[in-house]
């Protein structure tokens, strides 16, 4: 199956080459991941290492950095902005190459750590060839994706035959996981809610109270605004998730008639904007306005197709939380939090905004000792290599 499986690959990435090469000139939030994995621009070399952590995103980069610190470590991801993310700890980053040329391009290390479902088969198995351990960290199987995964179970079974350890989020995962072949699984609950959450910058605190929205996406600023009225007495952080919809955004407030600020237009040292609005247009900000914010509506969860999105960082600062109902991809985080106001009817959110005053708090925090100790196992016995 395997040597099937890279011939397919050869002849999807021989078909699809010249299209991606396109799409990496022309879409700003794929100008450099692109080229990177699928013509290895800047990205012929990998260092060795002892722990490969392999992660998707932005969130998950930031999610291992307590691990990788631990360990002479390495870090692939997939987007821009996880590359950037795992840069500021890091000083061992690529982007995961295209899976055609994992077999000439990926170097041994004794432990691979995967992160949640970032399922590719030739990392795997390469990896397992070259005799490193692999664990599945943060592993999941929401209920919109389990249908999928039981279609192609003859595939993940293969995956899985190759991982040694699984830590789960929860007895649900574990349950399905199993199903689908995993051996070894543990439940640890989501490691997000370890992250250790601090402000990068401090900020100007309005006498106004702040409310913000927070990773919304398309369709979400149009409907929050619509069931919002904004008081003399407040200000209003927009913040989208996806950078390339910073204009898209702008123009929505230009048509309603909005005044505003942009965030990258400000010119003081602390951020002071004068408008009743500011539209976030920086990544790594929101944070630092989380730290001086009073309500925090979280996107991502009031359309039906997006999943929710990561409680914990709002929750680190006690502010109000109200999120939509959506929240399928984020059940185990929300269940670490508590005091969540959930909308299920945007007509109340107006209501919720101005009258709710219980502060989202963290629960225990889980211990990572397990992990560390699984790590340390595949480190101690693979010396050798």
């Amino acid at each position: 199956m395997i040597f099937f499986y890279y011939i397919v690959i050869w002849i999807a990435f021989i078909f699809f080459a010249i299209p991606i090469f396109i799409l990496s000139l022309f879409k700003k939030k794929y100008k450099s991941s692109l080229k990177a994995r699928f013509f290895l621009f800047q990205n012929t070399h990998q260092q060795k290492s002892d722990v490969h952590f392999h992660v998707c995103s932005y969130g998950e980069a930031k999610s291992i950095k307590q691990l990788a610190l631990k360990f002479d470590s390495r870090i692939t991801t997939i987007t821009q902005t996880g590359f950037e993310c795992a840069r500021e700890f890091c000083n061992k980053v690529n982007y995961l190459a295209f899976e055609n040329w994992i077999p000439i391009w990926l170097k041994p290390s004794k432990v691979l750590v995967i992160f949640e479902a970032e399922y590719w088969l030739m990392l795997i198995f390469v990896a397992k060839f070259q005799r490193s351990k692999i664990i599945l960290l943060n592993a999941r199987i929401s209920d919109k994706s389990y249908k999928n995964y039981q279609r192609f179970r003859f595939f993940y079974k293969k995956i899985f035959f190759y991982i040694d350890e699984v830590f789960a989020q929860s007895n649900t995962d574990k349950d399905r996981l199993e199903e689908l072949g995993a051996k070894n699984v543990k439940v640890i609950k989501n490691i997000k809610a370890n992250l250790e959450i601090v402000p990068n910058k401090q900020y100007f605190k309005p006498k106004e109270r702040l409310i913000i929205f927070a990773s919304t996406h398309a369709g979400e600023e149009e409907l929050l605004l619509r069931h919002f009225n904004l008081k003399s007495n407040e200000k209003l952080i927009i913040a989208p998730r996806h950078p390339e919809r910073f204009l898209e955004v702008e123009n929505l407030l230009k048509n309603k008639g909005l005044e505003f600020n942009k965030f990258s237009f400000l010119k003081t040292q602390n951020k002071k904007f004068d408008k009743s609005i500011l539209l976030l247009d920086a990544l790594g900000e929101l944070v630092n306005f989380y730290a001086i914010s009073d309500v925090v509506v979280l996107g991502g969860s009031f359309l039906k197709n997006i999943g929710g999105h990561n409680p914990i960082e709002v929750a680190s600062f006690e502010n109000v939380l109200i999120s939509g109902i959506y929240i399928h991809n984020q059940k185990v985080l929300f269940s670490e939090v508590e005091n969540v106001y959930f909308c299920d009817n945007l007509k109340e959110l107006d209501y919720q905004i101005h009258h709710s005053n219980l502060k989202v708090k963290i629960k225990k925090n889980n211990d990572l000792s397990t992990i560390l100790q699984a790590i340390e196992k595949g480190i101690d016995a693979r010396k050798s290599l």
